[in-house]
């Protein structure tokens, strides 16, 4: 009898649900988009009772479309967009408010005050996190401040805090279920990586009541069972990570030193540090990565604010290509850019510079550019981006007596353009390796779920399912990728002091 795992994947702008089978194989998959809200400037709201509307829809289609009942199914496992905040009722089920996302901006301010409080060295050692409002902690301080009762709903128990993995499992376990799991735990600002709890002292900085916070769990852990109600038969929750440990999990990251980056909207590269806790000295962040124990396990992020969206700006703002799919035949059209250097800093600039001041600039044009050469600027620049990114977290293992990245798995729409990848590859001198299976997010969730219910015998079962699509091996002369990252890097100074 074959073995299917259904993996829910709650992201930005969509729901997906996906069924897999054991080898990690996609047997059906649906997808739904829901509506993003911006109130104010800088503000970012979901409905959160549309997330769980599409995603359970999702989860219905993905199950008919394989033909599958959820007696079929040994576990399901979760992952989603992190740091979005959802507050509710616990006695009603119902939001206080609509979630705030991860990129809403409107406690920007009071993370100042906090770091104007000097306190950017304490909730970096305890979270291995930097002050700011990308992360759960002050939206949750923000709703109970300003929606009206929250304070005192929340003193007499009746409140529930979660990013969006808890808000999933209470609706699945109607309601018996109020957990997290470390990987989404660890973005709020909140939690002691170290411990693997909630901090106290963090908890009064935040004004926050213990009473409202999920309980954590590792990763994979049998979390409790779907209502019936919902797919026609209960199912095992087995597994829940934030998308981008999911992500880690899902290329089979699973020891010291092996990095993954994800090239989407943004690129989001995370490196696995095994049980060492590493602060970054070259500006990244440092995470939890998904554990199978109650052993905690580490990760160093990055992120790339503008990656494949420089692409979508080629379509949308300078009109050169008519799809996303014409850049790289556009891009190839020439030898190289032509000495055009691109430096998309729309919203200024993530890893490693953190220079949230910087714009966008095009460099080195003269007559003979053409929009084929900004074309081919602009895939460039998702890779020079990328490679200081990858760069930065060797310098950090290495000063912790590690070892330097060997090989990137990548995953991610942008992954799919051949040009980007060798381009990538030339410039790190090392293996670019994009696997068969590119839904690496779902991917996770699924093989996090499916050791928890035993359908794996451990890690090297998981390690033994992944394969390689195609290997970018680099094909450029050191001398030349070091002279042009020094050109990158050389544009993005211009570019910040500007």
């Amino acid at each position: 009898m074959t073995t299917f795992l259904l993996a829910l994947d709650q992201g930005t702008s969509s729901s997906r649900a996906i069924v897999f089978d054991a080898q990690g194989q996609i047997k059906a998959q649906a997808q739904r988009e829901f509506r993003q809200h911006f109130p104010q400037p800088g503000w970012v709201e979901h409905d959160a009772m549309e997330i769980w509307d599409s995603q359970l829809a999702t989860a219905r289609e993905a199950l008919a479309k394989a033909g599958l009942v959820a007696a079929d199914i040994s576990a399901l496992g979760l992952t989603n967009q992190r740091e979005t905040t959802v507050l509710w009722n616990r006695q009603t089920g119902l939001p206080l408010h609509p979630a705030i996302v991860w990129q809403d901006r409107r406690t920007a301010a009071l993370c100042a005050d906090l770091r104007a409080q000097g306190l950017t060295p304490v909730v970096q050692e305890k979270t291995g996190l930097v002050i700011d409002a990308y992360f759960s902690g002050s939206k949750l301080k923000w709703l109970l401040d300003h929606v009206p009762g929250a304070r005192e709903q929340a003193a007499r128990g009746v409140l529930a805090f979660g990013t969006v993995d808890s808000w999933l499992l209470w609706r699945l376990t109607e309601g018996r279920v109020h957990a997290t799991d470390v990987t989404n735990a660890s973005r709020t600002m909140l939690f002691n990586v170290h411990r693997n709890d909630w901090d106290d002292e963090l908890l009064r900085l935040l004004d926050i009541p213990r009473e409202v916070l999920p309980a954590v769990h590792p990763s994979s852990h049998h979390y409790g069972q779907v209502s019936a109600a919902h797919l026609g038969g209960e199912i095992a929750i087995g597994g829940v990570a934030g998308d981008q440990q999911s992500a880690l999990f899902g290329q089979a990251c699973f020891e010291a030193g092996m990095a993954k980056n994800t090239y989407g909207t943004g690129c989001f590269m995370l490196m696995h540090t095994g049980g060492q806790f590493q602060t970054s000295a070259n500006g990244l962040i440092s995470t939890s990565a998904a554990q199978i124990d109650a052993k905690p396990r580490y990760a160093l992020e990055g992120s790339v604010f503008i990656g494949g969206a420089v692409v979508q700006w080629l379509r949308d703002g300078l009109q050169v290509i008519e799809s996303s799919g014409a850049v790289q035949a556009l891009a190839a059209s020439v030898p190289d850019s032509g000495g055009v250097m691109f430096v998309p800093a729309f919203t200024g600039l993530g890893a490693p510079y953190w220079n949230a001041d910087a714009r966008g600039a095009i460099l080195g044009l003269t007559r003979g550019s053409t929009s084929a050469h900004i074309a081919r600027a602009a895939l460039e620049s998702i890779a020079f981006q990328s490679a200081a990114l990858l760069q930065a977290m060797s310098r950090d293992a290495v000063a912790k007596g590690g070892m330097a990245v060997s090989e990137l798995r990548v995953d991610g729409g942008a992954c799919a353009n051949d040009l980007l990848m060798q381009f990538q590859a030339d410039l790190l001198g090392i293996p670019v390796v994009r696997p068969q299976v590119i839904e690496t997010t779902a991917l996770g969730a699924a093989y996090l779920a499916g050791l928890s219910c035993g359908v794996y015998g451990g890690l090297s079962d998981l390690a033994g399912n992944w394969r390689a699509e195609r290997v970018f091996q680099p094909a450029m002369g050191r001398e030349q990728a070091q002279e042009l990252m020094a050109n990158w890097e050389r544009a993005v100074r211009q570019v910040c002091t500007n």
